[in-house]
């Protein structure tokens, strides 16, 4: 089992600046979303964003394993039936769509990441109530963060709530540790299995770090990729919303570090 790493206060510290970094970026381009403006746009913004704050973009040119090129933009966009990893582009907005926008920035050595999904322009009710209930079903997650707890327990946490609305989250992509590297263990999933020996999960230490990310769909849970390797998508094509914070695990209250 591969290790994981504690972080220390002055670690954890950096980890918020990195955060906040994060933050602002994705503020920034949430104030440019408007039906007619193209992802690539909003990917140019938040370079702008991460680079005048002395910081790298983290996903830009990452490379997860041979057979996959290297991430070509600063964030992921994802419109309607793309769950994540969608690469921006001329694709303009439209009105209606739900977008998600995520983004990662690697601040002296340490990685910040989140995202959040909205609405372009006016949207449907059911499109608002899955907006609502992957963004509650994040601090759902968060809430269960703290000593004593588990993995698992998150998870549990995550996949009834989401569960209860009729919608659904993929088996394939979840959570993850995060600190010098944007993947570092625990994996934090979105669900867990009946049979606890299948996913018993990790129990939590005050110093641990992750990435806590419901993805959520509407209908099936059964996604594939596409061709450019990277973008994610529903097999039905029904809708999906992602909500991210990186979170850190204290004697107390959870720290949300994608805080402004």
């Amino acid at each position: 089992m591969v290790p994981i790493y504690l972080k220390t206060r002055d670690e954890i510290a950096v980890m918020r600046e990195a955060g906040r970094i994060v933050n602002r970026t994705l503020e920034a381009m949430r104030k440019a979303v408007r039906p007619g403006v193209a992802t690539a746009e909003l990917d140019a913004i938040a370079a702008d964003v991460i680079r005048s704050h002395d910081a790298a973009p983290t996903f830009l040119h990452y490379a997860p394993y041979p057979g996959v090129p290297p991430y070509p933009a600063v964030i992921t966009v994802c419109i309607n039936e793309e769950l994540v990893h969608g690469i921006p582009g001329p694709r303009p907005l439209q009105e209606g769509d739900i977008v998600s926008l995520d983004v990662g920035a690697t601040y002296k050595g340490f990685v910040g990441d989140a995202a959040f999904s909205m609405g372009v322009g006016e949207i449907s009710p059911e499109k608002q109530h899955l907006l609502d209930v992957t963004e509650q079903a994040l601090y759902k997650g968060i809430e269960v963060c703290r000593l004593g707890k588990s993995s698992r327990d998150v998870a549990i946490a995550i996949q009834t709530y989401v569960e209860g609305f009729g919608y659904n989250v993929p088996r394939e992509y979840g959570g993850h540790g995060v600190g010098r590297q944007m993947h570092e263990p625990p994996s934090m999933p979105n669900w867990a299995p009946r049979r606890k020996r299948r996913f018993p999960g990790v129990w939590f230490k005050v110093g641990m770090t992750f990435a806590l990310e419901p993805m959520v769909i509407t209908g099936g849970k059964d996604v594939h990729t596409l061709k450019d390797k990277w973008t994610v998508v529903t097999n039905d094509r029904s809708l999906c919303a992602h909500f991210e914070h990186s979170i850190a695990i204290t004697d107390g209250e959870p720290e949300i570090l994608t805080l402004p």
